[in-house]
């Protein structure tokens, strides 16, 4: 991370949240949705010009189009943050149009998760932009059940000290305490960047966040090996899995929180597991991934956010 943290103003009803497609196509109906829920949470809704494009395959749009979007909603005064439609894959074409200067100067957080990974850590590493992993406009905006309130409550507020909801799922896989920098996101992005000029760097005191959907155990623990064998858990002090959706391997006889324990056992530090944010079930937590927070796993297990993920 290059300098101090670049955080966005507050939000709070009546402030406009841009929309964008930086990745694969979208359910237009689940959009419409989505904005509606928005709306019913008091917010104004501004559409990227391109939103509605679509390019041969699976995006949305061209990628000079998609950056165009981005670009634009960066510098409207009137966007408060930038929430991404869905994931799928696209994100990683766009790094190399980026305008760091000119986000730099615009600072407001991106909201998304799953293919947004890639942007929005890289965004972290270079120029120290907050994000916030969590729902998404075509996904659980669209969802009855998809929002956990609180969560997003709390880092649109940039509330000074806030914990994780005790019904987000998240367990205790290995004891201990860890301060430090939030970071992470879905694991087959962080490891699809390994030896590109995109690498993605967790700073010293880092608290890992990792989540994926639809791998199987020993997908995920290749994954998290080629990640340590590239030194990417030497400045990790603590680690949370998220939910892990549908992360099994059927018959079996062993579950992907068994692996775990195995592949982690000679970690130093505290393990988490089942944070639902990112690719869940339900009620989506939203985490800004930047700011600091502490970890503690025991005989239950918290994520307390200590820093403010806005500013006032």
């Amino acid at each position: 991370m290059s300098g101090a943290l670049l955080k966005g103003a507050a939000l709070q009803p009546g402030d406009t949240i841009g929309i964008v497609a930086p990745s694969s196509g979208f359910d237009e109906a689940a959009l419409e949705r989505g904005i509606a829920r928005l709306e019913s949470l008091g917010y104004k809704v501004k559409l990227g010009d391109a939103i509605h494009r679509r390019s041969p395959q699976y995006f949305a749009g061209t990628p000079e189009q998609r950056v165009a979007d981005l670009h634009a909603m960066f510098c409207d005064s009137a966007v408060r943050l930038i929430l991404c439609t869905r994931g799928g894959y696209g994100s990683q074409a766009l790094l190399p149009q980026l305008d760091l200067e000119l986000i730099q100067k615009n600072p407001k957080p991106i909201l998304g998760c799953s293919d947004l990974t890639a942007m929005q850590c890289w965004m972290l590493d270079q120029i120290g932009l907050v994000s916030f992993h969590g729902p998404m406009a075509a996904g659980d905006f669209a969802r009855e059940d998809g929002l956990e309130l609180a969560s997003l409550n709390d880092c649109f507020s940039g509330k000074s000290e806030w914990r994780v909801n005790e019904s987000s799922g998240l367990q205790t896989l290995k004891n201990g305490a860890a301060q430090g920098r939030l970071y992470g996101g879905c694991l087959s992005l962080l490891v699809s960047s390994l030896a590109t000029r995109y690498e993605l760097k967790p700073q010293q005191d880092s608290v890992l966040f990792i989540e994926d959907i639809g791998e199987k155990p020993y997908q995920i623990e290749r994954m998290l090996t080629q990640w340590r064998a590239a030194g990417k858990l030497d400045c990790v002090k603590g680690v949370i899995f998220g939910e892990m959706l549908n992360c099994e391997q059927p018959g079996g006889g062993y579950t992907l929180r068994d692996v775990l324990q195995r592949v982690l056992a000679d970690f130093p530090g505290p393990v988490g597991y089942g944070l639902r944010s990112g690719h869940v079930s339900r009620a989506n937590v939203t985490l800004p991934l930047g700011v600091q927070c502490e970890l503690v796993c025991g005989a239950s297990a918290t994520l307390t956010i200590v820093e403010p993920a806005t500013r006032s």
